[in-house]
């Protein structure tokens, strides 16, 4: 069944750039014209944790699987072999990996050998082994048994060849000046050869003789092959590029001299993570080889995490979207040239809406909710789905009345053969794989490197033994590519949200909340006892506003108005203290509406300053509320908002503009899911 990926039409569909690149569209469903003719780019989808990447290789996989020879390597889980010998490396293992998922015949192709890699790898793997230890020999050997049966399965599976081998091994004679790794691979590929290619000759042998030194001898470049891997360094480096050219070489050849027809669409080699040293161990010997005319029409799709990676400076950059019909990838002198870098783009509110329907057809929830969780995700794939399917598979009781907040409160079913999980702690394990994110909760609170320093010495002293915990906690988020932002330690709204939802709710300690109290306390105490900008805003967060209030009012009839809007934007920004399970209205609201029964009025305040405090406390919770990207947008709160603002221009004396105008722009801003704008109806909202 095929996964419903929103935006991603641009590779997938019958014309979409994959099968434009195959040569063939999903399923088999006829002959597409290749884009590139003879010189197909190395294709890259870059994006962030949660764009989707993984997700497109495994459909375009699912898409054409059966209909032409393909493989999904991830690169960052190759899996080292128990007890391999000195002869295994991850790009070998790699490469035999991608051979097995290559090999086998379709519904519509035959199987496909790999002779050539099969003597390399035979000749590599040979280069630990000794005349005493012919069991070390023997367990490599039955190892590359599956590798050997693409060539002859029946020979493979008889395994008498192993003895044979073995035999030959134990009768090399050292030759003086001749590497012994050397000598064991020419006696190992010998009796290979013998073996397993009498049908194919010499013609597999004979692909090593452009190895360095060969000197066109095939048996000469397989031994200088096997002692380049067993150097180790820069060496072994250029022995693994030469076998991952055997790797296309084989597969060229399969699609080399056969009748017209016999194969319809190219080889397909999907790469995961091929930012990783694997990923780019198997690409860069493609890229220059092709950079130095050799074509060998192996369609490769790879994905990486880091768009900005040095390995694409050269590329071509397109985003998603704009390959639908065309993706051009000019070639110039430099290897990198014949990379296309496709960057995933962000869901679109429309593609969003769209989740949500195919989750919850009926329409239960409110209508809000998906553009709210579009606020909330910044269209990230990963999070519009989860939480589409946690309002799908909600109670019917509570689907009515969700908020993106109460999304990261529900379990959802991940896989039916396992039980539903928690939301946000599924979704934060996604986005942020560490082995503890406790640290991560913690300084997500913090508003810079310097807040976020004094709160790791205070609350986090035991995780400072290996140096500033802030400063590696930075890195790392870096690393994952997770931007910078000026005025948050953790950038991405989405991630920081996960994380202060882990911070109030992970330790379950209703309704002392110790571990969030804790945090914003030392935050408050650090921003000393004036009643600035960021203690204030902490304030909020531990559902104190009295004080908040008290300074806005007190600063109302200063000549800087833009300055006390802004004060008034960020202190409102504060995350808000949930009650996980409450139900009913937001406690916000009625204060925003005026519909609060006991204002508790400071002592002592005139008849004019008392209505200019309950305006002040209305129009604070009101921006709370409606800037609360896990809350909803609510039409009588943002009309509400507009009213105490005009009201308030009335009663400055010399600032009446700017109030006027945030009177009219900032619900607009609300109602268009925009950061509120400052000036007010200033485009880019700054």
């Amino acid at each position: 069944m095929d996964r419903e990926l929103y935006g991603r039409e641009a590779v997938l569909e019958a014309r979409g750039l994959a099968a434009r690149l195959v040569g063939l569209g999903p399923y088999g469903r006829g002959r597409v014209a290749y884009e590139h003719g003879e010189d197909p780019p190395v294709t890259v989808f870059t994006g962030g944790r949660g764009m989707g990447k993984t997700v497109l290789l495994k459909e375009i996989r699912n898409r054409y699987r059966g209909f032409t020879p393909l493989a999904l390597l991830d690169c960052a889980a190759v899996e080292e072999p128990a007890d391999h010998g000195t002869g295994w490396s991850p790009v070998t293992g790699a490469l035999t990996e991608l051979a097995l998922q290559l090999a086998p015949r379709g519904d519509t192709f035959k199987a496909v050998p790999f002779p050539r890699l099969s003597l390399g790898l035979v000749a590599v793997t040979s280069v630990g082994w000794t005349r005493e230890d012919d069991e070390r020999a023997r367990r490599d050997l039955l190892r590359l048994g599956p590798l050997l049966a693409t060539v002859d399965a029946g020979r493979a599976a008889a395994a008498s060849w192993v003895g044979k081998v073995l035999a030959k091994l134990a009768g090399t004679a050292a030759e003086a000046g001749a590497p012994f790794a050397g000598l064991v691979a020419e006696a190992t590929v010998e009796t290979v050869v013998e073996e397993f290619f009498g049908v194919f000759r010499k013609a597999p042998e004979d692909w090593f003789g452009d190895y360095r030194n060969a000197g066109g001898r095939g048996r000469a470049g397989l031994q200088q092959l096997a002692v380049d891997f067993a150097q180790g360094g820069p060496r072994r480096a250029e022995a693994e590029g030469f076998l991952t050219l055997t790797l296309t070489e084989d597969l060229h050849r399969a699609y080399t001299g056969l009748k017209l027809g016999s194969r319809v669409g190219r080889p397909l080699v999907l790469l995961d993570n091929a930012h990783e040293a694997v990923g780019r161990a198997l690409v860069e010997p493609i890229l220059r080889a092709r950079s130095d005319g050799r074509r060998d029409h192996t369609v490769v799709l790879a994905a990486s995490r880091l768009p900005e990676h040095e390995a694409l400076r050269h590329a071509t950059r397109i985003r998603l979207p704009e390959t639908a019909h065309q993706a051009p990838c000019p070639r110039t002198g430099r290897v990198g040239s014949g990379l296309l870098a496709v960057e995933l783009t962000p869901l679109t509110p429309t593609q969003t809406r769209a989740a949500f329907d195919r989750h919850d057809p009926a329409d239960r929830a409110p209508a809000d909710l998906s553009r709210a969780v579009h606020r909330l995700t910044g269209g990230r794939p990963l999070g519009v789905d989860l939480l589409a399917r946690a309002a799908g598979e909600a109670p019917p009781a509570v689907r009515a009345t969700l908020t993106p907040g109460d999304l990261l409160d529900l379990t959802v079913e991940l896989r039916e053969d396992t039980a539903p999980v928690p939301v946000a702690p599924a979704l934060l394990a996604a986005l942020l794989p560490v082995p503890r994110t406790g640290p991560y909760a913690v300084l997500a609170a913090a508003h810079d490197e310097e807040s976020a320093r004094r709160l790791a010495q205070v609350r986090l002293p035991a995780e400072s033994l290996d140096g500033d915990v802030a400063l590696r906690v930075r890195d790392r988020l870096r690393a994952e590519h997770w931007g910078d932002h000026p005025g948050h330690f953790v950038g991405d709204p989405l991630l920081r949200a996960l994380l202060l939802h882990r911070l109030r709710f992970e330790d379950d300690d209703h309704p002392a909340y110790s571990a969030w109290r804790a945090v914003h306390e030392t935050l408050r105490r650090h921003y000393g006892p004036q009643p600035g900008p960021h203690r204030l805003h902490h304030d909020l967060a531990l559902g104190d506003t009295a004080e908040a209030v008290a300074h806005l009012r007190l600063t109302f009839p200063l000549p800087d108005v833009l300055g006390w809007l802004a004060l008034l934007r960020f202190v409102a920004s504060a995350p808000y203290p949930r009650e996980r399970g409450r139900t009913g209205p937001d406690p916000r609201r009625a204060v925003a509406l005026g519909q609060d029964p006991d204002p508790a009025l400071p002592d002592g305040l005139g008849p004019d300053a008392a209505e200019l405090h309950l305006a002040v406390r209305r129009l604070l919770h009101a921006v709370w509320l409606l800037t609360d990207p896990l809350a909803l947008p609510d039409e009588e709160v943002a009309d509400r908002l507009a009213h105490e603002l005009r009201r308030l221009s009335g009663r400055h004396l010399t600032g009446s503009g700017p109030l006027w105008d945030a009177a009219g722009h900032w619900p607009r801003d609300i109602r268009a899911w925009r950061q509120l704008s400052l000036p007010p109806g200033r485009e880019d909202g700054v």
